[in-house]
């Protein structure tokens, strides 16, 4: 791995784990679903008008059309905006902790139904990695915490990982922008629906809103995942999802610096924990893919 993946997969991995303390603020001073309904009809047209830019088209195959659906529905609607009306009650810590179980959610999947090889050290990590959410998730359950919320996450990352199982490959032949602004503006109609139905629009532009918004439209929404493209197109998938045992930490930190957040002695030996068998459930694949 040469330093500008390297380079490449830190910033990614800064990126993903702020977008939780961002979108805590946004939630905080305006209606979740209609917030993010607007934030990814922003950054969908965005990037096709980008695609469209450099050549790229509609003309997509039907795995990259399954994809495009699957991963609209799955990930932008309900695994974000679950997550982003979970955090008008929970902490951006502990929503992020949640949502980084999901590389160890997809192996453990594989490896328990799919039958797909798993070294020592991954199952090591799998376990690794679930002692380290109980540890957290105990400690959490002992104070003043909101199930609902907590609930609501987990609903949110498991539709991710079976998404994510259920279109293994199918987003290859190009296109890729074109592709993720696509997923976002079927997210953004998805969103928009229950929106309406249920929300009362009552917004207070104060800066916070507007910053934390843009940041989150233009930052996670749209840079993240072309800087996550180009690091898949340069090492490789499995490679690349190496950086994702720095989520739960740079998640936590972060939420602790800009939101002061507690930040628990339990929660960062958990943290701990799980960014390791994130970690070595990556490092295993690796082993697995040269074998």
């Amino acid at each position: 791995m040469d330093i500008r993946a390297l380079l490449m997969g830190l910033a990614f991995a800064l990126m993903w784990s702020s977008a939780f303390t961002s979108a805590r603020i946004i939630v905080s001073e305006a209606p979740p679903l209609s917030a993010l309904a607007l934030r990814f009809l922003i950054s969908g047209l965005i990037a096709v008008a980008i695609a469209h830019a450099v050549g790229q088209n509609w003309q997509l195959t039907r795995g990259q059309w399954l994809a495009t659906i699957v991963f609209g529905i799955c990930q932008n609607a309900l695994y974000l905006g679950l997550n982003f009306v979970a955090m008008q009650t929970i902490e951006a810590s502990l929503a992020a902790i949640i949502a980084s179980t999901m590389p160890l959610l997809v192996a453990m999947v594989g490896w328990i139904i799919f039958r797909e090889k798993m070294p020592p050290v991954g199952i090591i990590g799998l376990f690794a990695g679930v002692a380290g959410v109980v540890l957290i998730m105990g400690a959490r359950l002992q104070g003043d915490v909101h199930l609902f919320g907590i609930m609501l996450c987990f609903i949110g990352v498991v539709s991710l990982t079976l998404a994510t199982l259920a279109v293994r490959g199918a987003s290859s032949g190009g296109n890729i922008l074109m592709i993720v602004g696509l997923q976002m503006l079927i997210g953004s109609v998805c969103l928009a629906i229950p929106a309406v139905s249920f929300e009362t629009v009552n917004i207070d532009l104060s800066w916070r809103l507007i910053a934390a918004f843009t940041y989150t439209t233009f930052i996670p929404g749209l840079a993240a995942t072309i800087v996550w493209f180009q690091l898949v197109r340069r090492i490789g998938a499995v490679k690349a999802a190496t950086f994702h045992f720095l989520n739960p930490f740079l998640g936590v930190a972060i939420a602790a610096v800009f939101l002061n957040e507690s930040l628990r002695w339990l929660d960062i030996l958990g943290v701990a924990i799980i960014a390791g068998g994130i970690l070595a459930v990556q490092l295993s694949k690796q082993t697995s893919a040269r074998q």
